[in-house]
């Protein structure tokens, strides 16, 4: 179905578009058509109804539709329908019974008296009213009126519909031939069916005072428009009847009229004439101008479309040319009516002409009576007279006086536009010009027939005879006298009435000035001039004739001819030497006379004067339309035009007259401007600038005649100033092709003192006897003050000079020559002085009364000329003032603190929005509100004290309504009304509430911004104009800008605090469904192309890019607690990932059906294509698995989103030097390109409204020219026209150029733009909201998929594949998470240890295609650092993803006890995962070894950038550094076969690393991020190094050592090490030292102790024996150049060490431990600080070394490091005993010496309190794992309550939310025990470990006693101890008793609690145990 609004935008976008309607087009408009037929032909009888009803008519009933008498007819009220209404129930056809209150009844009721509509279609109204507004709240009245409104608006569109059509196919729109004759066979038929009649009927019906017209006397006479406005209903239909009768002229163009409706036409005329006697209501006179010209059209068509061979229809009907002959000359009584006859009786008498001349046989003699009788009737009324003065020179007729709102509104009382005579006037605008164009054109067809015509010639020729001897001779006048020069209305002569030949002459110029094109090939126009230009005796029919021949000459064929017609061979008196000699001859006679001293000049004749005036008019006229070269070589002496301008007897409009001619001169040549410069200074009057005006100075003794004396005493007596006026144009002409701007208008100030002081200041005093004159002179000075703000800039010198004026007591007094124009017009200004006042004089009117003045007065172009001036002026100083007002303060303000003394003022600026006559004042407007919003925090509650608040914001909003309704495409955006606003309202969102958004956009400014409840169809408001624009998408080739800055509204007021809750409550209801409504349509709609629509395809681009950031922060902010939010949130979801209809299961899922087949179907789908791509990027492999596609059938919209990016962007990475070199003048624009210069403001380049940087064409070409003219002066005289041609061709070349290129930039821009709206949208669906769809996984792997697909194609740009890497980042990370974190078995209602291990991860298929793919990214050509980077960390997230799901911190024991209840059928097996794990790892390692070569070429540039970025420390290179060596880390990793190994050391790479890490040298200054970035590199290279030594064990270790791994280290250590003082604990004070110190110890120290404990991995390997084996060596080497870091490390407090102190401890124990042993020296001491570390450890009890840590997590880390750090010194101390026999004593009670010397030794009692601990420890960790595997056996029965407290004790709330169910709670707890449980595994393990060492030692001991005993020696005794005997015996018992006990609990630990196999260590305790038992009873 069309609606008529739906119909006339279709109509209007089909036929009056700025390019060729496409084949889409133009089938919607035929069908629209089509299906609209009955409407059209139902005309006004009802459109609403007929819209609803008939519509759906198929084109296969039309033929039953065209039954005139049926259609015609509107349906009346009726009875039953009004019983029906008063029932309160209707019944619609088109749906269910509707129930009405009283208030609907009355309204119903009401509306069917008031318009005489059917009460049903009233109903019907009511119910549109309120889907289009929404009713609820409005008063009766106001729904009264909305209905109306509605009403006539549908109607209007109609009308408007039927009009356009007409419009199409009678003017030449270039329309394709048959879409035309398509158009033209509907069209005919509505005519021959009765349309026409209709037309004429309905526009007399309208007139009537009745309901179905004008409205009964009992009707509301008021209606709502579509914005909301207060609209009279007579002005409405007023303009319809307008409409309408231009519908019946444009339907006689299309179908000829039959006599009867000619007839019908002629009544309505006369009553239409007679309506309008004495009214100026401009519509009403319009009304009677279409009638009148449909009457002159009907007769002259009529007449022309006869041959011999077929008379005209009206001519074949004898009895109506019998009685339209009679009746057209009866004679009546009312003037007006009379003169509208005698128009008639002309073009019936032309009619006649016409046939008589086509049908000569049938010719009567009756015919030539009827046309001598109309000929004299027409002659004796003048009626050439009448047309020009009551119809062409009236504003009704002299342009396109129509405004397209009505200037009607309500605020809250009714304030009504009184226009002319006070009636309430309605107007709205249309394509006048068209239609006056059709006028003039018939006209012109009326009079070159009627010339043609032997009866008409002999009259005219009649007629001029009696006015040659009717009319004076030449008669004197005075200086005062004055005439109108050629240009404006000729003034009357002192007869009474004017002679017919010389209104004749007037009308023939009338025409032809509106219409010079219809010169070409007039030959009886010309025919007549030569006639009419003969045997001029008076000067009346000689101006006549002269102001002809300047009207043919307005173009360009008619200036040649006109030439010459004037050399002299045509007319015996009238030629160009006349006018000069004339000249001449004054000057010589003035000349004389002064010489002569005689008391006065000779006065000038008045016909002389006239003559000159009417001659200098054709000069003009023929000068400037003639052809550029040929005009030249005219008139090569100008100077007789100056002559005469000093003599104060020239009559001033003579010499107005001459300055006017002598401007044309200015831009013939270049080269006249100087000479014409010239001739002013010698000939004309001087400005002589005396005191100014108002200071009360005295004036001069002397007077001089110049021009102040001449407008103040000569022109000023007279009120008339021409002569003022054309010296100000002149010079204005003058000054505007100054090209020097160096004296900064210096030299003008002397013309700037007489404007400013005599001309523009006094002239609201002045007295004007013409009012146009007084706005010429106004239009002239302010565009003389506007060339100077624009001309010349403000300088610092500038600043000075006032600011030491201004300390002067009489600033005034500057002297002149040190003024400076743009400085005294900024001061005035900003001081609210002269010219300020007046200009705000000009304004401050308000709109409304200049729309009265353009509407209704002749003077209303100037005075719609001066206000825009005026507007620019404003802006001017506005864009210069802030430069300078903070220094000229106070004596000068700001301007806008100047306007805000007055807020009417503001006001009135503000309010020419409204004025749309001229969009250029709108857009100055919308410019003034910009820089006023931006500066004045206050402008809105300012704006609120006015009485037009609400006019303001709906004149803004019909602005951007009318915009949006355009149909031609704006170019230049700054000329685009729409986008200025759009911009205004995004601009000042973020600005101080309230803020011009939030007032133009209706919220609520009584109340905070964020509480406002949007009513967008409650308000007409721009917000309601931008959700409909936005809602329908009209127009998209000429609205494209529109809806994007929409699009980008709508997303930044969703993005601002303020604004974000209302707009996104708003778009959220049902009554938008914003966020989804345009992903189906412009979301996934094919790109334009780029050769034919670039723009569109632009913009386009850019309005995706909104929309998808738009829904990217719905989902982001969107509230889940909103019923609202929460489903617009599920439909965004299910649009971007899935097809068709949304689902939800019982969970609010999604159930998309993205997902068509799993990714192990398609894994084998892009073997194909990555061939492709590997040939692209220059890679020789094949494929060992298969990789998955995304073609899959049926993807979501996020896919196809992604596909229409992915297109190769223009390039626009070239030099511009290398395109511009083969172009001639390229160097020259690379030059102007590439300038520094051009970059600042004033240069070559601009900022657009998008942001980007583009090339500035007007600035780019006219620098182009002044370099050009610069390297080539001679083209500036145009001296040679080839060379000139050659230039201007490869400028425009230059700039077609330029053109490309900004087109090319802004398209990339685009690209991008729409880029990261994808990508942001991706990514927060993925992050936020992938929760509600099902198959998580499988979504983001097909998104990961896309996007390393996208990145690594070839089309890709560098900055797209940076942001689609990005994404491949997130959808990684979250694919982890899936797995790790949120795993499908919280979806469950249990939670098991199998479901965990169990968790699903992608196939291995599916993983391996994600690293090639990454790979084939990481191997694209076009690349960089930070796009590396990224790749790398998508690399190091696959990795992780494809880590082992089991802890490797979990032991697989733990694991498999969890398992046993769980499996099912034995079918689970740790084994089998295992299995797949490695599977995949060797996979990985596959790949990575085809693609290792390619890889490391990457990471090479990285290395040898380290070198670089040691010395220049710079950043980008350091981070890509690290991040190479992640990845390199990562991937030795999965290395199972050592591969990697080899080519790291055939390339350099590990010496290159380790000769890195010897330069290194660290800095203090780390509060620097470089420093930081440096230690992070060397961090990550020992990491890496660390890592070869642990994966390839001793190998790699091997490797390490043999390139010198420990002098390298030690050279690190020595540079970086400067400890001062002791190595405590680190100081909790952050200074600057103890934050560097942190830095070293955590990223230098550590990383080194860890390398260097790797390789003594060798030193296992070394033969005990061998002392000097060469690791050991170097090893106890480093140990003694960093004694004092080993000393101080040894000797911290281990009571009081954190993590990072004691992992070092461990470190530097487990050194010690490993090479000392080998060392006999004991100088250093760390024998004794190893034995010292073991006194403070193995003294402390369990719970010191379990409870270090307050945190729970601490805790365990801590006591894991501590029982590391005793099984080390534990096993040092086994390798002791047993390699180096050291015997300890039982205890260290002994007095004597030996024995104290031995306190520094451990001791069997020390060991044997350690034990105990162990033992205890041992107890303690094997119950606490017993108890959580039992918990977690159980975690499904676990209340909530104990749940918590494990997360709390935990510390885990981080992760958990108050939100989150108990089986995520269940499911994070079960996780975290088992880690605490694989952590106290762990930590049992250690412990036995420990304990065997002791019970080694302990075994040792007493064997060696037990052996020794037998022996008779007392070596045995001092094996245990250096005391006696006694004391040995007694401490030995001491010893046993104690052990024993801790001995038998170690032989009672169960392996089912301990979890390992305790039969080895049982047996040792056992064995252990009897012989302590044996001591004892010895």
């Amino acid at each position: 179905m069309v609606s008529a609004k739906q119909l006339l935008s279709i109509i209007e976008s089909t036929l009056l578009g700025s390019t060729p309607p496409s084949p889409s087009q133009r089938i919607e408009l035929i069908h629209a058509i089509r299906h609209s037929l009955p409407s059209l032909k139902s005309l006004l009888s009802f459109p609403v109804r007929t819209s609803v009803e008939f519509l759906v008519v198929l084109f296969r009933f039309y033929p039953s539709l065209i039954d005139t008498h049926s259609l015609l007819a509107k349906e009346p009220p009726k009875p039953s329908d009004r019983a029906q209404v008063e029932s309160k129930e209707v019944r619609l056809p088109d749906s269910g019974p509707i129930p009405l209150d009283d208030q609907d009844v009355q309204i119903a009721l009401k509306l069917s008296d008031d318009l005489h509509l059917n009460e049903i279609d009233c109903v019907r109204l009511l119910v549109s009213a309120n889907q289009e507004w929404g009713l609820l709240g409005r008063g009766p009245l106001d729904i009264l009126r909305l209905a109306a409104g509605l009403w006539y608006t549908e109607r209007r569109d109609l009308i408007t519909a039927l009009y356009t059509l007409l419009r199409a196919i009678v003017l030449d729109q270039g329309l394709e031939a048959d879409l035309l004759a398509d158009i033209l066979k509907y069209v005919e038929d509505l005519i021959n069916n009765g349309l026409r009649q209709r037309l004429i009927s309905l526009i007399k019906e309208l007139n009537r005072e009745e309901p179905a017209g004008l409205g009964g006397p009992n009707s509301e006479r008021y209606i709502l428009d579509p914005r909301g406005a207060l609209v009279e209903r007579r002005a409405v239909v007023c303009r319809e009847r307008l409409i309408l009768g231009h519908c019946l002229v444009l339907s006689l163009l299309v179908v000829r009229a039959s006599p009867k409706e000619v007839k019908d036409v002629f009544t309505t005329l006369k009553d239409s004439a007679g309506d309008i006697g004495g009214c100026t209501d401009i519509v009403k006179n319009q009304i009677t101008y279409s009638l009148l010209f449909s009457l002159i059209i009907s007769l002259i068509s009529d007449a022309l479309s006869a041959s011999p061979d077929k008379m005209s229809i009206l001519a074949q009907d004898v009895s109506f040319r019998h009685d339209f002959q009679e009746t057209v000359m009866a004679i009546g009584n009312d003037q007006m009516i009379e003169g509208c006859m005698h128009c008639v009786r002309l073009a019936w008498a032309v009619h006649l002409m016409i046939i008589q001349d086509v049908t000569d046989a049938r010719e009567t003699t009756n015919d030539v009576r009827n046309i001598s009788s109309c000929l004299e009737v027409v002659f004796s009324s003048n009626v050439f007279q009448y047309l020009l003065n009551t119809v062409l020179r009236t504003p009704a007729y002299q342009a396109s006086t129509f405004s397209c709102h009505a200037k009607v509104v309500f605020t809250s009382e009714i304030q009504l536009l009184v226009i002319g005579t006070g009636e309430v006037c309605c107007v709205f605008q249309n394509d006048d010009e068209d239609m006056i164009y059709m006028y003039n054109a018939y006209l012109h067809k009326l009079i070159t027939s009627f010339l043609s015509h032997p009866l008409a010639r002999d009259k005219v020729k009649e007629t001029k005879e009696k006015a040659m001897t009717a009319l004076s001779p030449y008669k004197m006048s005075g200086s005062h006298d004055y005439v109108l020069d050629g240009n404006m209305q000729s003034q009357q002569t002192t007869e009474s009435a004017p002679q017919t030949f010389v209104s004749l002459l007037e009308f023939v110029s009338e025409i032809y000035e509106k219409e010079p094109e219809l010169l070409s090939g007039n030959d009886v126009l010309w025919t007549f001039v030569k006639f009419a230009g003969e045997d001029h005796t008076n000067f009346q029919t000689l101006v006549a004739f002269l102001k002809m021949l300047s009207t043919l000459a307005s173009s360009e064929e008619g200036a040649s001819k006109v030439y010459e017609l004037l050399q002299g061979r045509t007319f015996r008196s009238i030629s160009w030497s006349t006018l000069f000699d004339c000249l001449s001859i004054y000057e010589e006679k003035f000349k004389q006379s002064l010489q002569s001293a005689g008391p006065i000049l000779p006065e000038f004749q008045e016909g002389d004067a006239k003559a000159l005036v009417a001659y200098l008019s054709v000069l003009r006229k023929v000068v400037e339309n003639g052809n550029p070269i040929e005009r030249k070589a005219w008139f090569p002496d100008i100077e007789p035009l100056f002559k005469l301008l000093s003599y104060e007897n020239v009559p001033p409009y003579l010499k107005g007259a001459l300055r006017n001619s002598i401007s044309t001169f200015i831009h013939v040549s270049p080269n006249l401007k100087d000479t014409i410069w010239g001739f002013l200074e010698q000939y004309d009057l001087p400005v002589v600038v005396g005191p100014q005006v108002g200071h009360g100075t005295q004036m001069m003794a002397s007077q001089v005649y110049d021009m102040r004396f001449e407008l103040n005493e000569v022109e000023a007596r007279s009120e008339h100033y021409p002569s003022t006026i054309s010296f100000l144009n002149l010079l204005n002409a003058l000054i505007a092709e100054e090209r020097d701007a160096a004296d900064r208008g210096r030299r003008f100030i002397g013309i700037f003192r007489f404007i400013y002081d005599h001309v523009f200041g006094p002239f609201p005093q002045r007295a004007y006897a013409d009012s146009s004159e007084k706005w010429q002179l106004v239009v002239a000075c302010l565009q003389h003050f506007q060339m100077i703000l624009s001309m010349y800039d403000i300088k610092d010198e500038d600043i000075d000079v006032v600011v030491s004026q201004s300390q002067l007591s009489a600033p005034q007094s500057t002297p002149l020559q040190l003024q400076l124009p743009v400085i005294e017009l900024l001061k005035d200004f900003m001081s609210g002085k002269t010219v300020f006042r007046n200009i705000m004089g000009i304004l401050l009117p308000g709109v409304d009364a200049i729309i009265a003045d353009r509407t209704n007065h002749t003077y209303g172009l100037l005075l719609e000329k001066a206000v825009l001036l005026s507007l620019e002026i404003i802006i001017l100083v506005l864009e210069k003032d802030l430069s300078v007002s903070d220094f000229w303060r106070p004596l000068y303000q700001p301007f806008d603190v100047i306007l805000s003394q007055d807020h009417n003022q503001i006001v009135a600026l503000l309010e020419y929005i409204r004025y749309d006559f001229l969009p250029q004042i709108q857009l100055r407007s919308i410019k003034i509100m910009s820089i006023l919003s931006s500066r004045m925090v206050g402008l809105v509650p300012l704006l609120l004290k006015s009485n037009s608040v609400s006019l303001l914001v709906e004149d803004y909003a019909a602005c951007l309504e009318l915009r949006s309704e355009g149909c031609q495409v704006i170019e230049n955006s700054c000329d685009d009304p729409g986008v200025l606003i759009m911009q205004l309202l995004i601009d000042n969102i973020g600005r101080p509430a309230p803020n011009i958004t939030h007032f133009l956009l209706k919220f609520d400014l009584d109340s905070p911004v964020e509480r406002t409840v949007l009513q967008p169809k409650f308000n007409y408001s721009c917000l309601k104009v931008v959700l409909d624009i936005l809602e329908m998408l009209p127009k998209p080739d000429v609205n494209a800008l529109l809806h994007e800055f929409g699009f980008q509204l709508l997303y930044e007021l969703c993005s601002d605090p303020l604004t974000c809750g209302p707009t996104i409550d708003l778009l959220s209801t049902k009554k938008y469904r914003f966020f989804v409504k345009h992903l189906d349509n412009i979301g996934v709609a094919p790109l334009p192309k780029r050769n034919s629509t670039q723009p569109l395809r632009i913009s386009s681009l850019h309005q995706r890019a909104w929309l998808l950031k738009l829904l990217a922060l719905e989902l982001h902010v969107g509230n889940a607690t909103s019923s609202s939010h929460r489903e617009v949130c599920h439909s965004i979801v299910g649009h971007l990932f899935g097809r068709g209809e949304t689902e939800y299961d019982s969970d609010n899922k999604i159930l998309h059906p993205l997902l068509q087949s799993s990714p192990e179907d398609t894994a084998s789908r892009a073997i194909g294509r990555c061939k492709v791509w590997c040939s692209l990027l220059g890679c020789n492999m094949s494929m060992p698995f298969p990789i998955v596609d995304l073609a899959l059938v049926g993807s979501g919209n996020v896919l196809e989103l992604l596909e229409i990016i992915q297109f190769r962007s223009p390039d626009t990475t070239v030099k511009h030097s290398e395109v511009l070199s083969h172009i001639k003048f390229g160097p020259v624009a690379d030059d102007i390109l590439g300038n520094p210069a051009t970059y600042e403001k004033g240069g070559v380049y601009y900022y657009s409204e998008r942001g980007d940087r583009l090339i500035d064409l007007n600035a780019f070409r006219d620098t182009l020219w002044q370099k050009c003219n610069l390297d080539n002066p001679q083209l500036s005289s145009f001296g040679s026209e080839v060379e000139l041609t050659e230039v201007r061709n490869n400028v425009q070349q230059l700039l077609r150029w330029a053109w490309k290129h900004n087109k090319n930039l802004e398209e990339q821009a685009a690209q991008l733009h729409m880029l990261t709206g994808w990508s942001q949208i991706v990514e927060v669906s993925a992050s936020r909201r992938i929760s509600l769809m099902e198959n998580r996984s499988e979504i983001l792997f097909l998104l990961l998929d896309t996007s390393l697909n996208a990145s690594s194609s070839p089309d890709c740009s560098l900055k797209m594949a940076v942001m689609l890497t990005q994404v491949s980042i997130t959808c990684m990370a979250k694919l982890r998470d899936e797995r790790f974190v949120s795993p499908s078995v919280l979806n469950s209602d249990t939670v098991t240890c199998l479901d965990v291990i169990m968790t699903k991860r992608l196939s291995n298929g599916a993983c391996h295609s994600i690293l090639f793919k990454i790979m084939m990214a990481i191997l694209r050509h076009d690349t960089s650092e930070a796009l590396r980077r990224r790749q790398y960390t998508l690399l190091l997230s696959y990795f992780q993803y494809c880590q082992h799901i089991l802890d490797p911190d979990v032991p697989t024991t733990v694991l498999q006890s969890l398992l046993i209840d769980e499996q099912d059928s034995g079918d689970l097996d740790l084994e089998k995962i295992d299995q797949d794990q490695a599977e995949l790892a060797h996979a990985n390692l596959s790949i990575l070894r085809k693609e290792a070569q390619s890889i490391l070429d990457l990471v090479r540039p990285l290395l040898f950038l380290l070198d670089r970025a040691i010395k220049d420390a710079t950043q980008g290179s350091e981070s890509g550094k690290i991040m190479a060596l992640f990845v390199l880390d990562a991937m030795i990793c999965i290395d199972h076969e050592k591969f990697f190994l080899g080519q790291l050391q055939s390339r350099g790479f590990l010496r290159s690393c380790l000769m890195n890490i010897s330069n290194v040298s660290y800095q203090d200054n780390m509060h620097s991020i470089d420093p930081l970035q440096r230690l992070c590199a060397l961090e990550a290279e020992l990491a890496l190094l660390l890592r070869i030594s642990h994966k390839y064990g001793k190998s790699g270790a091997q490797i390490l050592f043999s390139m010198g791994a420990f002098e390298h280290i030690a050279s690190c250590m020595t540079h970086n090490m400067h400890i001062k003082g002791n190595l405590r604990r680190f100081d909790t004070s952050f200074g600057k030292d103890s934050f560097a110190d942190v830095h070293r110890q955590r990223m230098i120290i550590s990383p080194l102790l860890r390398l260097v404990f790797s390789l003594t991995s060798l030193v296992e390997s070394s033969d005990f024996f061998e002392v000097k084996n060469k690791v050991v060596r170097e090893v106890i080497d480093f140990v003694k150049g960093h004694q004092l870091l080993f000393d101080q490390v040894l000797h911290q407090d281990v009571s009081d060490a954190d993590e990072l102190a004691m992992e070092q401890i461990n470190l530097v124990v487990g050194i010690l431990s490993k090479v000392w042993p080998y060392e006999e020296g004991a100088e250093y001491g760390f024998v004794q600080g190893l034995f010292g570390l073991m006194h403070t450890l193995f003294s402390r009890d369990s719970t010191f070394l379990s409870s270090a840590q307050s945190d729970f997590q601490k805790q365990r880390k801590s006591e894991l490091s501590a029982f590391r750090l005793c099984f080390s010194l534990s096993s040092y101390l086994y390798f002791l005993v047993k390699k180096k026999s050291l015997r300890l004593q039982v205890s260290n009670n002994s007095t004597d010496y030996s024995a104290l010397v031995g306190q520094q030794q451990p001791t069997l009692s020390l060991l044997g309190y350690l034990l105990n601990s162990v033992t205890t420890a041992l107890e303690n960790a094997a119950e606490e794992k017993s108890i959580l595997l039992n918990k977690i056996q159980d975690i499904n029965e676990l209340p909530r309550q104990e749940v918590d407290e494990i997360i709390n004790m935990c510390v885990l709330e981080d992760q958990v939310a108050s939100s989150d169910n108990i089986q995520k709670r269940r499911y994070i707890t079960m996780v975290e025990m088992c880690r605490i449980a694989g952590n106290r595994d762990r930590l049992i393990t250690l412990v036995l470990l420990l304990a065997e060492n002791l019970l080694n030692i302990f075994l040792i001991h007493f064997q060696n006693s037990s052996s020794s005993s037998s022996s008779e020696s007392g070596e045995a005794v001092k094996a245990l101890t250096y005391g006696s005997k006694e004391e040995a015996v007694e401490d030995l018992d001491s010893f046993c008793s104690k052990l024993v006990p801790i001995l038998e609990r170690l032989e009672v630990l169960r392996e089912d609690k301990v979890g390992h196999n305790l039969k080895v260590f049982q047996r040792l305790a056992s064995s252990l145990k009897e012989l302590s038992i044996q001591k004892l009873t010895l």
